[in-house]
């Protein structure tokens, strides 16, 4: 089976080609801003980017006939996790801003479906969108009646960590309790119940801690007089929630390496004071988790890219190694879980939903 992995970023569009389980190409088109300057919405560039796509496939002499085009999923209406045959209400629904955020990964299944289409016989596919919700009834009620918790995270490379953990050990996914911390540019931690992500943060529009670039839960009364003092736009201050936020906010850099040096070679005490207080609240919300689960944890684990750091690792191993083993899977591979996802579907190992 021959697929087509496309994942949309804000700066880049990255793809793979995957023979069964053999990954044959591999590429990362970067974006430059004077590039995507010339779009007005994510969504105009959907042809400029399936270009580009294509032109990097006849470079590397793929003609091949694919069996399959899966797209990173984007942020439409929440739905259960799983791997979803891309249709037209799904289109549609990208269209029309429903999305919650005019976010470069609302292009997946646009590109996808488009590339697939011209294809005789190829099918597409998005899998585990960061709207994926399986909240329990008691995660989604606030204190305000006025509005529901809804979770936006790294539900892709969450559960393909979780099964690759599972593998290991000679489990299940289904027959394990979890907590998975996914640190990247955004912060998620969730809860998994027997296959089930019960809890979740909302871990781009602000909540649980914040992040290389992103506030996590600010104090709600001060930021609604913020947003009404009159000193920030609404775009503005959308950029102080996601973006120019948390360690970007206070350190000017999102580069957790940068700032390590400036702790170890320069001895940086603020840097030192910024980055453990975001490693404090790390695990403050792991621990929080515990509780989701009564405390029956099976393992903790730890992935994205800061899962590479000793620095982050230790001290949070420090903080929560006493709820469960901790295991880390560094970094992420967010195109080798779509593919394998879509091969499952191929297989006939794993159905395909309905988007509705």
């Amino acid at each position: 089976m021959y697929i087509l992995v496309i994942n949309p970023g804000s700066t880049s569009t990255k793809l793979a080609v995957y023979d069964d389980e053999k990954p044959v190409l591999l590429r990362n088109i970067v974006h430059s801003p004077e590039e995507l300057a010339q779009f007005d919405d994510v969504i105009e560039q959907q042809e400029f980017r399936k270009h580009l796509v294509m032109t990097e496939l006849q470079k590397a002499g793929m003609s091949v006939k694919f069996d399959a085009v899966i797209g990173r999923g984007g942020l439409v209406k929440p739905i259960a996790g799983g791997v979803y045959e891309i249709n037209q209400l799904m289109l549609d629904d990208t269209h029309s801003g429903i999305a919650l955020h005019n976010h470069a990964c609302n292009l997946g299944c646009l590109i996808a479906h488009e590339i697939a289409s011209e294809i005789p016989g190829c099918r597409s596919f998005i899998a585990d969108p960061g709207v994926v919700d399986e909240l329990n009834d008691y995660a989604r009620i606030s204190g305000s009646p006025l509005m529901n918790r809804i979770c936006i995270w790294h539900a892709l490379n969450q559960r393909a960590i979780a099964r690759r953990y599972a593998a290991e050990i000679g489990r299940q996914y289904e027959d394990l309790n979890l907590i998975i911390c996914h640190m990247g540019g955004g912060i998620s931690i969730a809860a998994h119940d027997h296959g089930r992500a019960v809890d979740a943060n909302n871990a781009l529009d602000g909540e649980g801690p914040f992040s290389p670039e992103r506030a996590g839960s600010l104090p709600a009364a001060d930021l609604i007089r913020l947003c009404f003092s009159g000193k920030y736009s609404e775009k503005q201050l959308l950029k102080r929630i996601a973006g120019k936020a948390g360690l970007n906010a206070h350190l000017g850099t999102n580069d957790v390496k940068e700032i390590i040096r400036r702790i170890e070679d320069y001895h940086d005490t603020h840097a030192e004071l910024i980055l453990n207080a975001m490693l404090y609240h790390v695990a403050k919300n792991i621990a929080a988790e515990a509780a989701v689960l009564c405390g029956k944890i099976d393992a903790i684990l730890l992935t994205g890219g800061l899962a590479r750091s000793e620095y982050v690792v230790s001290r949070l191993r420090e903080r929560i190694g006493f709820l469960a083993p901790i295991r880390c899977f560094p970094g992420e591979d967010e195109m080798e879980a779509l593919a394998m996802n879509a091969l499952a579907v191929l297989r006939g190992k794993r159905e395909a939903k309905e988007y509705k």
